[in-house]
Protein backbone atom coordinates (compact mmCIF):
# COMPACT_ATOMS: atom_id res chain seq x y z
CA UNK A 1 0.00 0.00 0.00
CA UNK A 2 2.90 2.74 0.75
CA UNK A 3 4.55 1.68 -2.62
CA UNK A 4 1.29 2.45 -4.21
CA UNK A 5 0.82 5.16 -2.29
CA UNK A 6 4.51 6.63 -3.23
CA UNK A 7 3.98 6.01 -6.98
CA UNK A 8 0.71 8.36 -6.93
CA UNK A 9 2.75 10.77 -5.57
CA UNK A 10 5.40 10.10 -8.03
CA UNK A 11 3.41 10.65 -11.08
CA UNK A 12 0.70 13.61 -9.26
CA UNK A 13 2.98 15.79 -7.90
CA UNK A 14 4.30 17.81 -11.27
CA UNK A 15 0.67 17.50 -11.88
CA UNK A 16 0.19 19.62 -8.93
CA UNK A 17 2.71 21.57 -9.07
CA UNK A 18 1.82 23.12 -12.64
CA UNK A 19 -2.24 23.55 -11.77
CA UNK A 20 -0.45 25.44 -8.81
CA UNK A 21 1.63 27.53 -11.16
CA UNK A 22 -1.22 27.73 -13.48
CA UNK A 23 -3.70 28.96 -10.83
CA UNK A 24 -1.64 31.53 -9.38
CA UNK A 25 -0.14 32.92 -12.76
CA UNK A 26 -3.42 33.39 -14.08
CA UNK A 27 -4.44 34.96 -10.93
CA UNK A 28 -1.21 37.49 -10.98
CA UNK A 29 -1.97 38.47 -14.72
CA UNK A 30 -5.69 39.41 -13.83
CA UNK A 31 -4.20 41.43 -10.94
CA UNK A 32 -2.16 42.93 -13.18
CA UNK A 33 -4.52 43.86 -15.59
CA UNK A 34 -2.63 41.36 -18.51
CA UNK A 35 -5.21 38.89 -19.58
CA UNK A 36 -7.23 41.13 -22.32
CA UNK A 37 -4.24 41.89 -24.24
CA UNK A 38 -3.01 38.27 -24.11
CA UNK A 39 -6.34 37.38 -26.00
CA UNK A 40 -5.62 39.59 -28.50
CA UNK A 41 -3.00 37.60 -29.69
CA UNK A 42 -5.47 34.78 -31.29
CA UNK A 43 -8.09 37.09 -32.11
CA UNK A 44 -7.73 35.53 -35.78
CA UNK A 45 -8.39 32.04 -34.43
CA UNK A 46 -11.56 32.41 -32.71
CA UNK A 47 -13.00 35.50 -34.86
CA UNK A 48 -15.30 33.00 -36.61
CA UNK A 49 -15.72 31.02 -33.31
CA UNK A 50 -18.44 31.98 -30.68
CA UNK A 51 -16.07 31.34 -28.24
CA UNK A 52 -15.49 33.99 -25.12
CA UNK A 53 -12.59 36.40 -24.93
CA UNK A 54 -11.74 34.25 -21.73
CA UNK A 55 -11.00 31.38 -24.08
CA UNK A 56 -8.91 33.18 -26.18
CA UNK A 57 -6.46 34.25 -23.36
CA UNK A 58 -6.68 30.58 -21.75
CA UNK A 59 -5.64 29.17 -25.31
CA UNK A 60 -2.22 31.47 -25.42
CA UNK A 61 -1.71 29.86 -22.04
CA UNK A 62 -2.41 26.09 -23.63
CA UNK A 63 0.40 26.81 -26.07
CA UNK A 64 2.89 26.27 -22.89
CA UNK A 65 1.10 24.42 -20.12
CA UNK A 66 -2.77 22.88 -21.45
CA UNK A 67 -3.01 22.06 -17.21
CA UNK A 68 -2.54 25.89 -16.76
CA UNK A 69 -4.91 26.59 -19.47
CA UNK A 70 -7.64 24.73 -17.86
CA UNK A 71 -6.77 26.01 -14.51
CA UNK A 72 -7.52 29.84 -15.40
CA UNK A 73 -10.64 28.38 -17.18
CA UNK A 74 -11.52 26.13 -13.56
CA UNK A 75 -11.57 30.22 -12.35
CA UNK A 76 -13.60 31.82 -14.64
CA UNK A 77 -15.61 29.30 -14.00
CA UNK A 78 -16.13 29.76 -10.24
CA UNK A 79 -16.54 33.60 -10.72
CA UNK A 80 -19.33 32.86 -12.87
CA UNK A 81 -17.75 34.30 -16.15
CA UNK A 82 -17.98 31.27 -17.86
CA UNK A 83 -21.06 28.21 -17.91
CA UNK A 84 -20.39 24.93 -18.67
CA UNK A 85 -20.39 24.44 -22.21
CA UNK A 86 -18.03 27.38 -22.94
CA UNK A 87 -16.15 25.65 -20.20
CA UNK A 88 -16.53 22.35 -22.22
CA UNK A 89 -15.80 23.87 -25.66
CA UNK A 90 -12.68 25.87 -24.30
CA UNK A 91 -11.33 23.05 -22.72
CA UNK A 92 -11.27 20.78 -25.33
CA UNK A 93 -9.57 23.82 -27.30
CA UNK A 94 -7.21 24.64 -25.23
CA UNK A 95 -6.07 20.67 -25.95
CA UNK A 96 -4.87 21.56 -29.69
CA UNK A 97 -1.77 23.54 -29.28
CA UNK A 98 -0.55 20.20 -27.91
CA UNK A 99 -0.51 18.43 -31.15
CA UNK A 100 2.00 20.99 -32.86
CA UNK A 101 3.92 21.14 -29.96
CA UNK A 102 4.43 17.68 -30.73
CA UNK A 103 5.54 18.23 -33.93
CA UNK A 104 8.66 19.38 -32.43
CA UNK A 105 9.48 17.08 -29.78
CA UNK A 106 7.99 13.59 -30.46
CA UNK A 107 7.05 13.46 -34.25
CA UNK A 108 10.11 14.96 -35.75
CA UNK A 109 12.97 13.65 -33.50
CA UNK A 110 11.27 10.19 -32.71
CA UNK A 111 8.28 8.71 -34.80
CA UNK A 112 10.06 9.92 -38.03
CA UNK A 113 13.45 8.31 -37.96
CA UNK A 114 11.77 5.24 -36.23
CA UNK A 115 9.30 4.48 -38.78
CA UNK A 116 11.00 6.24 -41.86
CA UNK A 117 9.74 9.22 -43.81
CA UNK A 118 6.48 7.25 -45.45
CA UNK A 119 5.16 5.70 -42.22
CA UNK A 120 6.25 8.21 -39.77
CA UNK A 121 5.05 11.21 -41.91
CA UNK A 122 1.72 9.17 -42.11
CA UNK A 123 1.74 9.00 -38.59
CA UNK A 124 2.40 13.17 -38.55
CA UNK A 125 -0.60 13.69 -40.73
CA UNK A 126 -2.97 11.78 -38.39
CA UNK A 127 -2.09 14.13 -35.64
CA UNK A 128 -2.10 16.61 -37.69
CA UNK A 129 -5.53 15.92 -39.07
CA UNK A 130 -6.82 15.34 -35.46
CA UNK A 131 -6.00 18.99 -34.21
CA UNK A 132 -7.49 20.19 -37.53
CA UNK A 133 -10.77 18.16 -36.96
CA UNK A 134 -11.44 19.37 -33.77
CA UNK A 135 -11.05 22.78 -34.21
CA UNK A 136 -13.46 22.79 -37.04
CA UNK A 137 -15.67 20.43 -34.23
CA UNK A 138 -15.31 23.39 -31.65
CA UNK A 139 -15.73 26.41 -34.13
CA UNK A 140 -19.16 24.95 -34.85
CA UNK A 141 -20.52 23.83 -31.93
CA UNK A 142 -19.30 27.18 -30.46
CA UNK A 143 -22.03 28.59 -33.21
CA UNK A 144 -24.45 26.24 -32.46
CA UNK A 145 -24.59 26.14 -28.96
CA UNK A 146 -23.11 29.22 -27.83
CA UNK A 147 -24.56 33.17 -28.03
CA UNK A 148 -21.22 34.91 -28.29
CA UNK A 149 -21.97 37.46 -25.36
CA UNK A 150 -20.12 35.65 -22.64
CA UNK A 151 -18.02 37.94 -20.10
CA UNK A 152 -14.57 39.13 -21.17
CA UNK A 153 -11.10 38.21 -19.72
CA UNK A 154 -11.19 39.50 -16.38
CA UNK A 155 -9.89 42.65 -15.71
CA UNK A 156 -8.47 44.03 -12.55
CA UNK A 157 -10.53 44.92 -9.50
CA UNK A 158 -9.38 47.78 -9.07
CA UNK A 159 -7.83 50.41 -11.25
CA UNK A 160 -4.71 51.68 -9.24
CA UNK A 161 -1.52 50.14 -10.85
CA UNK A 162 -0.53 46.64 -8.82
CA UNK A 163 3.13 45.95 -8.23
CA UNK A 164 4.13 42.21 -8.68
CA UNK A 165 5.05 41.27 -5.11
CA UNK A 166 0.88 42.85 -4.37
CA UNK A 167 -0.03 40.50 -7.31
CA UNK A 168 1.58 37.60 -5.92
CA UNK A 169 0.53 37.74 -2.49
CA UNK A 170 -3.41 39.07 -3.51
CA UNK A 171 -2.97 35.49 -6.07
CA UNK A 172 -1.26 33.00 -3.29
CA UNK A 173 -4.03 34.33 -1.10
CA UNK A 174 -7.21 33.98 -3.00
CA UNK A 175 -5.75 30.44 -4.61
CA UNK A 176 -4.44 28.74 -1.76
CA UNK A 177 -7.83 27.20 -1.52
CA UNK A 178 -9.29 26.61 -4.41
CA UNK A 179 -5.69 24.50 -5.38
CA UNK A 180 -6.00 22.67 -2.20
CA UNK A 181 -9.48 21.06 -3.09
CA UNK A 182 -7.99 20.59 -6.81
CA UNK A 183 -5.36 18.70 -4.75
CA UNK A 184 -6.98 16.38 -2.82
CA UNK A 185 -9.69 15.28 -5.69
CA UNK A 186 -6.72 14.73 -7.89
CA UNK A 187 -4.73 12.53 -5.68
CA UNK A 188 -8.37 10.35 -5.24
CA UNK A 189 -8.79 9.92 -8.50
CA UNK A 190 -5.10 8.89 -9.53
CA UNK A 191 -5.14 6.21 -6.63
CA UNK A 192 -8.52 4.92 -7.64
CA UNK A 193 -6.83 4.83 -11.61
CA UNK A 194 -3.71 3.15 -9.75
CA UNK A 195 -5.72 0.69 -7.69
CA UNK A 196 -7.89 -0.52 -11.06
CA UNK A 197 -4.55 -0.59 -13.14
CA UNK A 198 -3.40 -2.97 -10.17
CA UNK A 199 -5.60 -5.28 -10.69
CA UNK A 200 -5.95 -5.15 -13.74
CA UNK A 201 -8.95 -3.64 -15.15
CA UNK A 202 -7.60 -2.17 -18.43
CA UNK A 203 -6.83 -5.59 -19.30
CA UNK A 204 -10.80 -5.29 -21.13
CA UNK A 205 -9.13 -3.16 -23.84
CA UNK A 206 -7.32 -5.91 -25.36
CA UNK A 207 -6.24 -5.95 -29.17
CA UNK A 208 -6.13 -9.16 -29.67
CA UNK A 209 -9.69 -9.47 -31.18
CA UNK A 210 -9.62 -6.98 -33.46
CA UNK A 211 -6.11 -7.72 -34.59
CA UNK A 212 -7.47 -11.21 -36.15
CA UNK A 213 -10.46 -9.35 -37.49
CA UNK A 214 -8.73 -7.19 -39.51
CA UNK A 215 -6.16 -9.91 -40.50
CA UNK A 216 -2.87 -8.10 -39.80
CA UNK A 217 0.30 -10.47 -39.93
CA UNK A 218 0.85 -12.65 -36.67
CA UNK A 219 4.32 -10.76 -36.17
CA UNK A 220 3.09 -7.40 -35.87
CA UNK A 221 0.97 -8.37 -32.52
CA UNK A 222 3.73 -8.17 -30.28
CA UNK A 223 4.26 -4.47 -31.48
CA UNK A 224 0.77 -3.59 -31.90
CA UNK A 225 0.11 -5.15 -27.80
CA UNK A 226 3.35 -2.97 -27.04
CA UNK A 227 1.54 0.47 -28.33
CA UNK A 228 -1.34 0.37 -26.37
CA UNK A 229 0.73 0.61 -23.40
CA UNK A 230 3.39 2.07 -24.34
CA UNK A 231 3.34 4.09 -27.83
CA UNK A 232 6.97 4.86 -28.40
CA UNK A 233 7.44 0.52 -27.41
CA UNK A 234 5.05 -0.29 -29.78
CA UNK A 235 7.04 2.44 -32.78
CA UNK A 236 10.41 0.71 -31.58
CA UNK A 237 9.14 -2.33 -32.11
CA UNK A 238 7.47 -1.70 -35.77
CA UNK A 239 10.40 -0.01 -36.89
CA UNK A 240 12.70 -2.73 -37.80
CA UNK A 241 10.02 -4.58 -39.33
CA UNK A 242 9.05 -1.70 -41.79
CA UNK A 243 12.82 -1.20 -42.70
CA UNK A 244 13.24 -5.17 -43.40
CA UNK A 245 10.36 -5.62 -45.66
CA UNK A 246 8.55 -7.88 -43.21
CA UNK A 247 5.38 -5.64 -43.31
CA UNK A 248 4.30 -2.95 -45.76
CA UNK A 249 3.92 0.03 -45.09
CA UNK A 250 0.05 0.30 -45.23
CA UNK A 251 -0.05 -2.56 -43.10
CA UNK A 252 2.47 -0.58 -40.18
CA UNK A 253 -0.25 2.35 -41.01
CA UNK A 254 -3.23 -0.15 -40.10
CA UNK A 255 -1.31 -1.84 -37.05
CA UNK A 256 -0.48 2.21 -36.08
CA UNK A 257 -4.13 2.94 -36.04
CA UNK A 258 -5.47 -0.18 -34.71
CA UNK A 259 -2.98 0.43 -31.82
CA UNK A 260 -3.99 4.38 -31.06
CA UNK A 261 -7.75 3.51 -31.40
CA UNK A 262 -6.70 1.14 -27.96
CA UNK A 263 -4.38 3.63 -26.24
CA UNK A 264 -6.32 6.57 -26.52
CA UNK A 265 -9.11 5.14 -24.01
CA UNK A 266 -6.36 4.07 -21.48
CA UNK A 267 -4.53 6.62 -22.00
CA UNK A 268 -7.71 9.37 -21.18
CA UNK A 269 -8.89 7.17 -17.97
CA UNK A 270 -5.22 7.26 -16.81
CA UNK A 271 -3.59 10.69 -17.35
CA UNK A 272 -6.81 13.12 -18.64
CA UNK A 273 -9.51 11.96 -16.06
CA UNK A 274 -7.82 12.46 -13.13
CA UNK A 275 -6.66 15.96 -13.92
CA UNK A 276 -9.93 17.23 -15.86
CA UNK A 277 -11.63 16.00 -12.55
CA UNK A 278 -9.46 17.61 -10.33
CA UNK A 279 -9.81 21.16 -12.31
CA UNK A 280 -13.89 20.93 -13.88
CA UNK A 281 -15.29 18.38 -10.75
CA UNK A 282 -16.61 14.84 -12.10
CA UNK A 283 -19.55 15.48 -14.15
CA UNK A 284 -17.85 18.40 -16.85
CA UNK A 285 -14.24 16.39 -16.18
CA UNK A 286 -15.36 13.49 -17.74
CA UNK A 287 -17.92 14.94 -20.58
CA UNK A 288 -14.79 16.96 -21.89
CA UNK A 289 -12.31 13.35 -21.49
CA UNK A 290 -14.99 11.47 -23.57
CA UNK A 291 -15.90 14.12 -26.07
CA UNK A 292 -12.20 14.90 -26.86
CA UNK A 293 -11.20 11.31 -26.99
CA UNK A 294 -14.39 10.22 -29.06
CA UNK A 295 -13.39 12.46 -31.62
CA UNK A 296 -9.49 11.42 -31.76
CA UNK A 297 -11.10 7.75 -31.77
CA UNK A 298 -13.43 8.42 -34.76
CA UNK A 299 -10.14 10.45 -37.16
CA UNK A 300 -8.40 6.94 -36.32
CA UNK A 301 -11.66 4.81 -37.57
CA UNK A 302 -12.01 6.89 -40.82
CA UNK A 303 -8.47 6.76 -41.66
CA UNK A 304 -8.16 2.96 -40.66
CA UNK A 305 -11.65 2.63 -42.79
CA UNK A 306 -9.63 4.44 -45.87
CA UNK A 307 -5.97 1.78 -45.25
CA UNK A 308 -8.52 -1.00 -45.05
CA UNK A 309 -9.89 -0.03 -48.72
CA UNK A 310 -7.04 0.73 -49.98
CA UNK A 311 -5.17 -2.75 -48.48
CA UNK A 312 -8.30 -4.37 -50.00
Amino acid sequence: MIGLFLDVLDFALPILIMIFVGLVGTSVLVELGLMQKFSKLVSPIFAYTNLPETCASAFVVAIGSSVAANSMLSQAKNENCLNDREVLLCSMMNATPAYFRELFTYQIPIVLPALGLAVGGFYTFVFIVTAVFKILVIAVASKLFLKGDSCRAPETRSKEKVSLKTALKRAFKKESRIFLKIAGVYLIATTIIFILQEQGAFEIFSVLPLAELFKIPPETIIPLTSYVASPILGISLLGPMIHSGEITNVQAMIVLMLGSMFMLPIFAIRSQLPRKVAIFGTRLGVQIVAYSTAMSIFVRLVILLLLLNVAS
